[in-house]
């Protein structure tokens, strides 16, 4: 079984994206760091390596998709409450980033999300209640 998961994003320019993901309050592994990749610290057991578009090119055969144009990959997040969800939503709007869709109620959750500077989709949920586990 899984103890980490290592999502693998790739951008355009590394030092922007870190500047970006830095204003919404995420820190990084300065020993998985170096010109062409970082590894940004979500929590305990999850990480997302962003690398540059050549280092990440190094791990698939397949072409780079355009995030701006398609979507590749949904990346969803739990928040604590519906505050964290529109306060990190709003600082990705000012570190540069945008929204792609009206916030979601759903009553039991909401959910809201922003286009990072590369065109992945982040989804920010909360959810009242325990989450099921069988």
């Amino acid at each position: 079984m899984a103890t980490n998961i290592f999502i693998n994003l790739p951008v355009r320019d590394l030092q922007k994206s870190i500047h970006f993901f830095t204003h919404l309050g995420y820190s990084f592994n300065q020993h998985y760091t170096d010109d062409s990749a970082t590894c940004m610290i979500v929590d305990e057991n999850i990480f997302v390596m962003l690398l540059t578009e050549t280092r990440f090119k190094e791990f698939t055969p397949k072409p780079i998709s355009d995030a701006h144009t398609s979507t590749e990959v949904l990346v969803c997040l739990q928040a604590p409450s519906r505050d964290a969800v529109t306060t990190l939503v709003s600082k990705a709007i000012e570190a540069g980033g945008r929204t792609y869709k009206e916030p979601q109620d759903r009553g039991f959750m909401y959910g809201h999300g922003f286009e990072d500077l590369d065109g992945h989709l982040w989804e920010l949920v909360y959810m009242s209640g325990e989450l099921p586990t069988d």
